[in-house]
């Protein structure tokens, strides 16, 4: 099993940053790949960005430039910076690990984003 925990989120202006993290436990070593998804209100949940183990990363086209994903192995947390923060970027951000555990997927409570204009 994997447990996963988001942090990070808040209230910010638009044209500001926030920093989230996504910190792992459990059955590590299972997990192929951790991605960071997000729901607006009224919307699908949708990609934003996701790393693999081998570190490869892929983003969501309209958020390329913005945001950028990072790991830190020794603590099992990969962050998500977000920049240049815009109020279409508020929304519910979701961590969510691809694992070999029967090939199931973990997902994390959420951290809210808010962005004022």
């Amino acid at each position: 099993q994997v447990r996963l925990v988001e942090s990070g989120g808040g209230l910010v202006q638009a044209g500001g940053s926030l920093r989230l993290s996504c910190a792992a436990s459990g059955n590590i070593a299972s997990i192929m790949s951790v991605g960071w998804y997000r729901q607006a209100p009224g919307k699908q949940r949708e990609l934003v960005a996701s790393i693999n183990s081998a570190g490869r990363t892929n983003y969501a086209d309209s958020l390329k430039g913005r945001f950028a994903l990072s790991r830190d192995g020794a603590k099992n947390t990969v962050y998500l910076q977000m920049g240049s923060l815009e109020p279409e970027d508020t929304a519910v951000y979701y961590c969510r690990a691809s694992t070999t555990i029967q090939a199931r997927d973990y997902w994390g409570q959420g951290t809210q984003v808010t962005v004022s204009p």
